[in-house]
């Protein structure tokens, strides 16, 4: 045991013993009552073996107050005295009890301390497997647009001057939507540099929903004017926990995805509703719905795949990647499901911040 540790016990363990001491006496003075006293003693015990370091503290305590109900609170007092008639008995017993309790006490607060430990390493663990999926996601959805544009731009430098000034613009018009395609893909790494790499937690603020829900359409629209999207709100005002920005590249990332691969041409829509500690969004589509092998690692980079219109806008995979990593962020819940009629995303932010352990 380290110098620090022991001297910790030391204090902690005189400190919850003269506490007991004093209330013990309090208990005797009025009520005359060895049980109670002894009670008191046992709690104390659990006490110092919950804040110390060790069994040593626990037992010490234990012997302690045994002796002290001896000593003090026995007649004849102020003397040890072990020959009252069943009284060994009595100390034998809360020797026993308050021993047993300390170690149990003990044993559990270890045994705590290691679900910590290993809750951590599960997260580490948890956290590497999402940061090996985004670089994944990254080679594979970067990749793709940057050939296009590659290969469009030498498609008109060397045949430029043959083509006509329709074909012309289209490849023009095809560069500039890749590019485009490619700075969101930035946007989206640049959110995630926002959250902290050591714990994986962002830093929120009370935000007003409907105007975080407003700003994340707006800014889609500027992107794609030509997207239908209806979105319905709660009635009642809303404040929510979050990192605004985040929410926002969220919102988006969905919305987005739900234009380019639904492959239909009818209105998405973003419904918000608050339930009980938290609030869900629910960005549903009305079109060819999701492939059932797909649902289960599709926000690991199993959504990366081609959608039905052959461009190079690829899937979902770095954009359902960092999806998951906000929510997470926010310690909330993202999942994707098919409904009738297509399919629908659902992710959850709580209401309230939760305090870290």
């Amino acid at each position: 045991m380290q110098v620090k540790d022991l001297w910790r016990n030391i204090i902690t363990t005189v400190l919850i013993m003269s506490l007991s001491t004093l209330v013990a006496v309090a208990f005797f003075y009025y009520g005359k009552n060895t049980t109670s006293v002894a009670i008191i003693y046992v709690l104390s015990v659990m006490l110092v073996a919950r804040y110390t370091v060790g069994y040593a503290s626990g037992i010490v305590a234990s012997l302690f107050g045994v002796g002290f109900v001896n000593y003090v609170f026995t007649y004849p007092y102020m003397t040890l005295n072990f020959t009252i008639d069943g009284y060994p008995v009595t100390f034998v017993g809360m020797t026993v009890v308050s021993v047993i309790t300390s170690a149990m006490t003990t044993k559990f607060k270890k045994q705590s301390q290691m679900l910590n430990e290993r809750e951590k390493l599960l997260m580490e663990a948890e956290k590497e497997t999402m940061r090996a999926n985004l670089l994944r996601a990254v080679s594979h959805d970067l990749r793709t647009p940057l050939t296009a544009i590659i290969g469009l731009a030498s498609t008109y430098l060397e045949n430029g001057t043959y083509m006509k000034e329709a074909e012309r613009t289209e490849l023009v018009s095809n560069i500039r939507e890749d590019a485009n395609w490619l700075l969101n893909m930035v946007e989206n790494l640049l959110s995630v540099t926002r959250i902290h790499v050591g714990d994986a937690r962002v830093a929120k603020s009370m935000e007003p929903l409907e105007e975080v829900v407003s700003e994340a359409v707006l800014r889609l629209k500027k992107r794609l004017p030509g997207a239908r999207i209806t979105v319905h709100v709660p009635d009642e005002f809303l404040m929510v926990p979050m990192d605004a920005m985040l929410i926002e590249q969220l919102i988006m990332n969905l919305l987005e995805n739900a234009v380019y691969h639904s492959g239909t041409d009818e209105p998405i829509e973003l419904n918000v509703e608050k339930r009980k500690n938290s609030v869900a969004f629910h960005v549903r589509d009305y079109g060819k719905g999701i492939a059932p092998e797909r649902l289960e690692n599709l926000f690991d980079g199993g959504g990366m795949e081609r959608n039905g219109s052959g461009d190079s806008h690829k899937g979902m995979g770095i954009g359902l990647t960092i999806c998951k990593t906000i929510v997470a962020a926010h310690e909330g819940i993202i999942r994707a499901v098919n409904h009738e009629q297509g399919a629908e995303f659902i992710f959850t932010l709580p209401l309230e911040e939760q305090e870290e352990s």
